[in-house]
């Protein structure tokens, strides 16, 4: 927008801005003429989508504010309303982890749902993601409101929104309450209950320690084995909210030999010894690793500050600790709770980039196999779907270090996956191995996938228009192969088509901008624009076939050194449409 406009319209949000503080940043960015700080913040919105909202926290239309979460609750609280005939005797379940202004975003939910007559169940204090997520199915609610940005750096926060089935938000219904957010007016007339008066009115209620309860219990259920074998761990939360939960849960497990990473045990959502609090970032596991070297630790576990995902590194072959992929470790968990606990129509579900190896291993095991979009909601109301057919879901997982073990939890769970992780390397350890050692005894009886992933980080307007130009070229010019390999199958799934041997046939799964080509000899390559950042994302895998008696080192050296070079060799037709180099 021009610059006189571009000012007017920063002037006015400033204007209608119920946070001080917010509203004084925008004015000193007018004052200055700073028109490129403002373009960037007011030249978009925040969108509401399928993960809710996620943005650096700010002034501005384009961050993450207290205007933007009460319109936001006042738009979900008049579509709940409409849609959900007794929402305002089931309520809405409020979270928030450790978070910059997580506390101030989750009492402006809470205040906006009870001047709608809607009762707000609030968590006394911080609440892991899955926790939040399971309050919402025990306490029967009619939706869920975490404030939370995950693993993102500590300038961000975040909105997740659940539906009354325990599941993140799906199309309708997120369509439906960005209709309802549009709708509302400004940010200073959305009306607010203060909690003592909410309280009075039975429109304000504390999620009892008892929900919390509940959910340990059932997690500890989940448990196949229900071995300890003297096992050695090290934790880190990562300094998110899932530190105080884990320890309790593992001890009443028997895992008495656990040892937490003291400096980053505590919420802080500075993240002061770490820049990007993901486990799958360099650096994030420095202090995790020297702290299990110290202590001979058997096994590391991690999770990020909401405490959803879980990092796995365990004791390889050489004794060294290493990092599990998420393909490893959701492989492992698939093949272990099959194999371990006895469940009827049996059902595991990953996602469209996430490794073969689980379809493999379902099949050959007897059991169910579904795969999903990317995103654990589509995880979730897959199993909740076929749930209604008699189907038993035993465990899904993305990628992307998120895992839920059976169905307490309709999302990712890093608090419940570290226990069975947990149960799995303490089987694996009465037996004589490692997580490393089993996961070989896997791929030798069900094929070796090895996989990794590229990333190509291209912010603001400029990069969406190269991340376009890209999808568009491959749709434009598709490939016959990807460097020696052929490609035997493109499914498009923006297309919903799926073209094999020159016929086409349809595909199931919602629309969405994804490309995945399979290639001779079983291998994939897949590419995704992100949905909550400014990157586009190439996933590839390999399937190496191994030879009688080969050892599984030259076997997965054989394998890396072909699945380098599949990558570079898509790079390659990448830069030609339109990557930058």
């Amino acid at each position: 927008m021009d610059t006189d406009t571009l000012l007017r319209t920063a002037k006015a949000w400033a204007d209608a801005d119920p946070d001080a503080t917010t509203a004084a940043e925008v004015r000193g960015l007018i004052d200055s003429k700073n028109t490129a700080e403002l373009d960037d913040r007011f030249n978009a919105s925040l969108e509401f989508g399928t993960a809710g909202l996620r943005g650096v926290l700010g002034g501005g239309t384009n961050r993450m504010n207290r205007a933007v979460v009460r319109r936001t609750t006042k738009g979900l609280a008049r579509y709940l309303k409409a849609t959900v005939p007794d929402v305002t005797t089931r309520g809405v379940v409020v979270g928030r982890d450790g978070r910059l202004m997580s506390v101030e975003f989750a009492e402006d939910a809470a205040a906006v749902l009870a001047a709608e007559g809607i009762p707000a169940w609030v968590f006394k204090g911080v609440a892991a993601t899955p926790l939040t997520a399971f309050a919402v199915k025990h306490l029967n609610a009619a939706a869920g409101v975490m404030v939370t940005a995950s693993h993102n750096p500590p300038e961000y926060n975040g909105y997740k929104v659940y539906w009354g089935n325990g599941a993140q938000i799906i199309p309708p219904h997120d369509t439906g309450i960005a209709k309802a957010i549009d709708a509302v007016g400004a940010a200073k007339d959305v009306e607010l209950m203060n909690e003592d008066e909410a309280r009075r009115k039975a429109l304000f209620h504390d999620v009892k320690d008892a929900v919390t309860r509940a959910y340990l219990d059932a997690i500890l259920a989940l448990r196949p084995t229900r071995q300890t074998a003297g096992l050695s761990t090290v934790y880190t939360a990562m300094h998110g909210v899932g530190g105080a939960l884990v320890l309790q849960v593992m001890k009443e497990a028997g895992f008495t030999a656990v040892t937490p990473v003291p400096e980053q045990q505590e919420p802080d959502g500075r993240f002061p010894t770490v820049r990007f609090p993901n486990p799958e970032e360099k650096g994030a596991m420095d202090l995790s690793t020297a702290l299990a070297r110290k202590v001979n630790a058997d096994l590391v576990l991690a999770n990020d500050p909401d405490a959803d995902r879980l990092a796995v590194m365990a004791r390889d072959a050489s004794g060294a600790l290493v990092m599990l992929t998420g393909n490893e470790v959701g492989v492992l968990l698939g093949h272990f709770l099959l194999t371990q606990q006895k469940t009827t129509n049996p059902l595991v579900v990953t996602t469209i980039v996430s490794s073969a190896q689980l379809r493999a291993i379902a099949a050959a095991l007897g059991a169910r196999y579904g795969e999903t979009l990317t995103g654990f909601k589509w995880i979730a109301n897959h199993a909740i779907d076929e749930a209604q057919r008699g189907v038993n879901f035993v465990v899904g997982y993305e990628e992307a270090l998120g895992y839920s073990v059976g169905p307490v939890v309709r999302d990712k769970d890093g608090i419940g996956a570290a226990l069975v992780v947990a149960d799995m390397a303490a089987w694996c350890k009465a037996r004589g191995v490692t997580l490393f050692g089993y996961l070989e005894e896997v791929q030798r009886a069900h094929g070796l996938f090895v996989a990794r992933q590229f990333n190509a980080t291209l912010p603001g307007a400029t990069g969406a228009a190269a991340i376009k130009t890209v999808m568009d070229g491959f749709r434009a010019r598709p490939p016959p192969a990807i460097g020696k390999s052929r490609i035997t199958a493109t499914n498009d799934y923006r297309e919903q088509t799926r073209v094999e041997g020159g016929a086409s046939t349809a595909l199931t799964l919602p629309k969405s901008n994804v490309i995945a080509y399979e290639l001779e000899g079983g291998h994939r390559v897949t590419l995704r624009p992100s949905g909550t950042e400014p990157k586009i994302k190439f996933y590839f895998e390999w399937r190496e076939t191994m030879g009688p008696g080969e050892a599984m080192a030259e076997a997965k050296a054989r394998a890396g050194r072909a699945l380098e070079a599949l990558e570079a060799s898509f790079l390659v037709l990448a830069a030609e449409r339109g990557l930058p180099r």
